[in-house]
């Protein structure tokens, strides 16, 4: 995947404040991954949000403009070649199917939004090795008969 120029910005700005997603998180006042979203042009943030991000990096506020657009979302038809990346393929190839059956067993026929939507990465220590926990929570939508 490449990074648009926007990215390349934010992503050094933040490394040369020596600042993480969750404190930006903080100065913006949403979460983590969120913000993550919105650096990697995957979401849009509004003119405060972009605002203040902007501000707390010390970037010029054609930057802020650019984070306020509606992005191109998704990596496009491509198998990611990024190993973390692609293990995230690799589970939805292996468990996308069971996930779906049993999502449409305890809801019915739909989908899980990506629009209402949280998201959350969560360290677990573990003495046989630290655990990666995610969490992902999406409404259901059912499909409309007409």
């Amino acid at each position: 995947m490449e990074l648009s120029e926007i990215t390349k910005k934010v992503l050094a700005a933040k490394k040369e404040k020596g600042l993480s997603f969750s404190d930006l998180g903080k100065v913006v006042g949403l979460d983590e991954v969120w913000v993550a979203a919105v650096v990697y042009r995957q979401a849009s943030a509004s003119e405060d949000e972009a605002d203040k991000l902007v501000s707390a990096l010390e970037l010029d506020s054609d930057i802020a403009e650019a984070l306020t657009e509606f992005p191109l979302k998704g990596l496009g038809s491509l198998v990611p070649t990024d190993p973390l990346v692609y293990r995230f393929y690799e589970i939805m190839q292996v468990y996308g199917m069971p996930l779906k059956s049993i999502i449409h067993e305890k809801f019915g026929d739909g989908i899980m939004s990506a629009i209402d939507f949280t998201l959350h990465v969560d360290k677990e220590e573990n003495p046989n090795g630290d655990r990666v926990k995610i969490t992902m929570s999406g409404k259901f939508l059912p499909y409309k008969k007409w």
